[in-house]
């Protein structure tokens, strides 16, 4: 099920929506301040957050641009036209006011998972030279296809959907599990190691760092 990070510092509002999230089947994760959340997301990626604007130290509004890869749903006592607009020029991909339906939050965000799910299935990926074509199952570099595995694929979609950003392996594993049933823990270590190998005889470049007691990374190196 798709996980969503809760960061709100409202201990109340924040069991309410763990509570309902729960409910409906969704893998819950909460953090109470923009630094907390900024720590959690070194090791977690969630499929949608839910932002708070009224945080401590680390502001909603601040936040915001540093969440730039999941789809963000601001819920917030500001009802002002000019905060909802700004917020949703500034990446947010939807705004509800405190207080709220419960149900028409839920509904809200299993339309933004919906429309993720579509981007993430039919876009074309790029990062540096690599090219990942969702439709075809294939990725190029520098103009020639890049041949790999089933679970080599849906690894390395998985980093260029989250580039430069440290991915638990645990957290990979549960993402590619519906492609990959049996990949386990010690065989990812292999499956990276050959497509590490791969993207390098096609590309010159290292794209895949390890990231020490997290896991690994897409970030291009000379």
């Amino acid at each position: 099920m798709p996980n969503i990070m809760i960061i709100d510092d409202d201990i109340h509002i924040s069991d309410m929506l763990h509570e309902a999230l729960k409910g409906e089947g969704y893998e819950v994760s909460r953090a109470y301040s923009g630094t907390e959340a900024l720590l959690m997301l070194q090791t977690q990626t969630p499929d949608l957050i839910l932002l708070d604007l009224m945080l401590p130290g680390i502001s909603g509004e601040a936040l915001l641009p540093k969440l730039s890869a999941f789809p963000v749903i601001v819920v917030s006592a500001k009802g002002d036209v000019a905060d909802k607009v700004g917020l949703l020029l500034g990446g947010a991909a939807d705004y509800i006011t405190k207080p709220f339906d419960i149900a028409e939050l839920l509904a809200r965000i299993a339309v933004q998972l919906r429309k993720s799910a579509q981007t993430g299935e039919n876009s074309v990926l790029t990062y540096q030279a690599l090219t990942l074509h969702p439709d075809a199952r294939s990725v190029s570099a520098n103009g020639g296809e890049i041949r790999l595995t089933r679970t080599e694929y849906a690894i390395l979609k998985l980093l260029m959907l989250n580039p430069e950003q440290a991915i638990a392996k645990l957290t990979i594993l549960d993402q590619i599990s519906a492609d990959t049933p049996d990949c386990t823990e010690d065989s990812l270590k292999i499956h990276i190691h050959n497509l590490r190998k791969k993207l390098r005889a096609a590309t010159g470049k290292e794209y895949i760092s390890a990231v020490w007691g997290i896991g690994f990374m897409l970030r291009a190196e000379s």
